[in-house]
């Protein structure tokens, strides 16, 4: 499974490394993702969440 978001489907985004001669070459950006235990439609489960969806308040984390 790729890393996704499963609240916002945020995942891998791409662009370029840009050094110091201005060369540039591919890279890529990787989403800041949790494994967390969450209630999702009444049912728990393990989902990766993004920090910014725990921050908000998006899901319901069980402890």
């Amino acid at each position: 499974m790729g890393k996704k978001c499963a609240i916002c489907g945020k995942s891998t985004q791409f662009g370029n490394k840009v050094s110091h001669s201005k060369r540039k070459t591919r890279r890529s950006f990787k989403p800041n993702l949790h494994l967390v235990k969450a209630e999702i439609n009444g049912k728990v489960k393990k989902v990766y969440v993004c920090s910014k969806c725990l921050k908000a308040g998006k899901v319901k984390k069980i402890v």
